[in-house]
């Protein structure tokens, strides 16, 4: 039986992702797999060959390689490094005391958060126009941002989302935790929910379903709610369709000075690359600045979206200056009126 310490950067990494993989979801091992890519490559383009190798020097070194990304970014990957040497150093193969020497940086706030958000009156212009549009209406496209920005919910707990999860005579879609069949949750159990939707929404999922869901299901024999020829969309197709579903091109004249005909960003492949295009992160973010904005409780926002107050004030609510003013006047306007004191 080979030693722990033998292994190479690469089989260490995939012994952890093995490790993880039973109580995490396969959303958060992407996550790990793709931030410990980097210190793989650069272990190998190092010629180090076991982990043994490893000690507070490479540790360092390879930080500084990390300089031209965002500080929230480098966090990430550094946090991703601890993870795995607390996890070596637990199976002895590196010394106890490696994961004292992971240097994790903490940016400011202001560095922590993705401001960069579907803009609530852009998103709103863009369901109108697919509501009106019947060549558009019912798409999967259209589909996925109507559910995207009524509940606000994970890209992770849509792609898990069946048809019998959708309630069109109560107007509710229920997210559930399946980790035996194959989609988890990202807060598991705890993620279960059911979230009220328009009834333009449901609208609109009827028309999808009709008209253009695939008749397929996945691996594990369920039948997806936002379905593709293949049966359950990956994570990758779901960002394509949010990428491509959300172009303003799709309702006006380019913002780029582009033909939209001729544009190479309007293919499946590229649309991420279009600079007005949106992920579903950015189409959360925008659905949660805009329920707060539209006077709904922050608690309540909460519940729908599943995360804490506290994670949405510092990470989803990035209403302008002009629109928390909005919100505070209207909310406030009253109670400060001096008519009252006459």
């Amino acid at each position: 039986m080979s030693r722990p310490e033998n292994l190479s950067p690469r089989q260490a990494r995939d012994r952890f992702l093995d490790d993880v993989s039973h109580n995490r979801t396969e959303r958060t091992i992407e996550s790990y797999r793709y931030r410990l890519r980097q210190f793989v490559l650069y272990c190998e383009e190092n010629q180090i060959e076991s982990v043994r190798e490893i000690d507070g020097w490479v540790l360092d070194e390879y930080k500084r390689t990390l300089s031209d990304n965002a500080p929230a970014t480098i966090k990430g990957k550094m946090m991703a490094v601890k993870q795995l040497v607390d996890y070596l150093a637990r199976i002895e193969a590196v010394d106890s005391e490696l994961p004292d020497k992971v240097d994790i940086p903490y940016p400011s706030k202001d560095d922590r958060v993705n401001k960069q958000k579907l803009d609530p009156e852009e998103a709103i212009l863009l369901i109108e126009n697919y509501r009106d549009d019947m060549a558009l209406y019912g798409t999967v496209e259209h589909a996925l941002l109507e559910i995207l920005w009524f509940t606000g919910a994970r890209m992770g707990s849509v792609q898990a989302l069946d048809l019998g999860d959708f309630n069109a005579e109560d107007g509710v879609l229920w997210f559930r935790h399946r980790p035996d069949s194959g989609t988890r949750l990202k807060n598991g159990s705890d993620g279960e929910r059911p979230v009220g939707i328009p009834d333009e929404t449901v609208s609109v999922l009827q028309a999808w379903i009709r008209r253009d869901r695939p008749d397929t299901r996945d691996d594990h024999g369920r039948n997806p709610l936002l379905a593709c020829r293949q049966g359950r969309p990956s994570t990758s197709t779901v960002r394509n369709w949010c990428y491509m579903g959300t172009q303003p091109c799709l309702r006006k004249l380019c913002p780029h000075g582009q033909e939209r005909k001729a544009c190479e960003y309007t293919k499946r492949n590229y649309a991420s690359q279009c600079p007005s295009s949106r992920s579903p992160h950015q189409v959360r973010t925008g659905s949660v600045t805009w329920q707060l904005n539209r006077g709904i409780d922050i608690e309540d926002v909460a519940d729908r979206v599943n995360a804490t107050p506290a994670v949405i004030r510092e990470h989803y609510d990035v209403a302008t200056g002009v629109e928390k003013l909005e919100e505070r006047r209207e909310k406030y306007q009253d109670t400060l009126s001096l008519e009252d004191d006459k």
